[in-house]
């Protein structure tokens, strides 16, 4: 079907439906009220891979700490992981502190307005560089990500040629918008379970009208872990780790404990945790400064005062173990 989807009478429909439908009904996003290019490079950015109701607070923090490009930029790394802790995948805070310091260095602290120029920083890659272009500078580029793609496939009853059709149907008078609108269509009608088809506003024109078949998902590991909660004073003992590691690279943790660990007794605490696709059942025990049972490692060790928890890059479930405990609030400050 190559990028041919529609008639040119179809597609002129379908950018008035869908427009009108998200101009009732798109969620009022904090993202979604500026055209800061900024602005929008941290939301988008923050969402890959990341439902919006969990990227909301932390934008809001985010945004409060480093306003600007200029001061995402001369901001140390650790008070950058610190902001972000709890969202995981570390390395798109990493990545996009690099671009701030190179936008700020090197382009007079001006964000590329083009696609193809956007590319060129570190960390943003075609779907990011054409959302930041289309929704802030008005390029007309057509996003894809998992939510266009889905819409597309059950549209066309075809997986193939996505990124051509997406450009075909795109509004070129409003492509930051039609690119929201394609997404938050996805996002809460198009699902990818049970689609409210019966709600879609483009729906005389889909193809499909029901699930498309996907392929399966692979399997999640499940893993069982042991940390140590010890706790000196105001104090809490932590621990590094590897800056070499594939994930949470250099981020602060509670101490690892071996599962044979002797005479352990009840768990402290008893939580879940996911990463990626492994599951994690966690064991927190309560051991003193000088417990023999303490392992000793060659990972860096030290007493982080509880007052400085909420500004340490903390891996997220150290974050939310220390919630579970009391030693953080819900919102991740120091609890009183």
């Amino acid at each position: 079907m190559g990028g041919t989807l529609f008639s040119a009478a179809q597609v002129r429909q379908f950018r008035r439906l869908l427009l009108a439908w998200y101009d009732a009904h798109a969620r009022d996003l904090p993202w979604r009220r500026t055209r800061d290019p900024y602005a929008i490079w941290v939301s988008e950015i923050m969402l890959q891979q990341t439902r919006v109701n969990a990227v909301l607070d932390h934008y809001a923090r985010f945004m409060e700490r480093f306003p600007t490009v200029q001061d995402l930029a001369k901001a140390k790394e650790e008070e950058v992981l610190a902001r972000w802790s709890g969202l995981g995948y570390y390395r798109r805070a990493r990545m996009m502190h690099k671009a701030a310091k190179v936008i700020v260095t090197e382009l007079d602290g001006s964000i590329p307005q083009s696609r193809a120029a956007l590319q060129t920083l570190p960390g943003i890659g075609v779907y990011t560089s054409a959302a930041i272009a289309s929704i802030a500078f008005g390029e007309a580029v057509a996003v894809v990500d998992g939510n266009v793609e889905r819409v597309i496939q059950r549209l066309s009853s075809s997986g193939e040629a996505i990124a051509a059709k997406a450009q075909a149907l795109l509004d070129p008078v409003r492509p930051g918008d039609f690119n929201q609108a394609m997404m938050e269509l996805g996002a809460t009608v198009c699902l990818p379970k049970n689609p409210l088809c019966l709600q879609c506003v483009v729906q005389k024109l889909c193809r499909t009208r029901g699930e498309h078949p996907v392929a399966p998902k692979k399997a999640a590991l499940r893993k069982h872990v042991c940390y140590a909660f010890v706790k000196r004073g105001e104090e809490v003992l932590l621990e590094q780790r590897p800056h070499d590691a594939s994930l949470m690279a250099g981020m602060w943790e509670l101490p690892q404990l071996e599962e044979t660990l002797p005479g352990k007794g009840r768990p402290l605490l008893r939580t879940r945790h996911s990463i990626t696709v492994t599951h994690y059942s966690v064991d927190i025990f309560a051991l003193g400064p000088d417990d023999p049972r303490l392992p000793v490692g060659d990972r860096l060790r030290r007493w982080i005062r509880t007052q400085d928890l909420p500004e340490f890059p903390l891996t997220g479930l150290t974050r939310k173990v220390l919630k579970r405990l009391y030693v953080l609030n819900a919102s991740g400050f120091v609890a009183k």
